[in-house]
């Protein structure tokens, strides 16, 4: 009897420790990551979007292939294996929201006035220690 209980109270203990190592693999979506959005419209297919993270606190930015110009991210909200953001492009605010799928792949969309618009990410280069 003394031995299940002890059983009992360790898998309950352990819970928390599987479940935060589990969730901070997704979790850390800060790098660069380069996107495609094939069916946006001409001059939007494809760019990076730069996550960072100072002080418990996320920011993003938002270019374009082709464009140098580098649009930053508002009222975002990361939690867990995602990150929402919107960025105001050409008069308009579009809502981006992301999934982190491994350390290597987010997906997602962009929301604006047109309708929606699928994102594929991949992570362009090895998690970079300057970037929190």
């Amino acid at each position: 009897m003394k031995k299940g209980i002890v059983l009992i109270m360790i898998a309950i203990l352990s819970l928390p420790m599987l479940k935060a190592q589990k969730s901070s693999a997704k979790d850390n979506c800060a790098g660069t990551w380069k996107f495609e959005a094939p069916y946006a419209p001409e001059g939007y297919t494809s760019g990076t979007v730069v996550v960072s993270t100072a002080d418990q606190k996320h920011t993003t930015t938002m270019s374009f292939t082709g464009n140098d110009f580098k649009f930053p991210g508002d009222n975002i909200k990361a939690e867990k294996d995602s990150i929402q953001f919107s960025v105001f492009i050409q008069g308009e605010d579009v809502k981006v929201m992301l999934r982190v799928e491994n350390d290597t792949v987010m997906s997602g969309k962009a929301v604006y006035s047109e309708g929606e618009v699928p994102l594929s990410l991949k992570r362009s280069a090895a998690k970079d220690a300057t970037v929190k």
